[in-house]
């Protein structure tokens, strides 16, 4: 089994065309928890695969997409105050 890391991604785009685009294809790759996050597991492919598809969707000069990359979940707290607005589940 390849190693995955576990990544929380964050975006701002600015573009009504761009912005369907980006969220459909981080959808593909990761769960969406809350407006402009995602958070799972990814292989070091898979993560490859993703900025790749990203860097083809965005503008450098306006748009922002930050990936944070973290062993597993268990380094750090998740602590949601109000909705869960998307539980999480463990597809990949």
């Amino acid at each position: 089994m390849a190693h995955r890391m576990y990544y929380i991604i964050t975006y701002d785009v600015s573009s009504p065309k761009r912005l369907p685009k980006i969220l459909k294809t981080l959808r593909r790759y990761l769960n969406w928890v809350q407006n402009s996050v995602f958070e799972g597991y990814l292989t070091e492919r898979q993560s490859f695969e993703l900025e790749g598809k990203i860097k083809e969707i965005i503008n450098k000069k306006e748009d922002s997409v930050i990936f944070y990359i973290l062993r597993n979940e268990e380094v750090f707290k998740r602590n949601v105050i109000g909705i869960e607005k998307n539980e999480l589940t463990n597809f990949l």
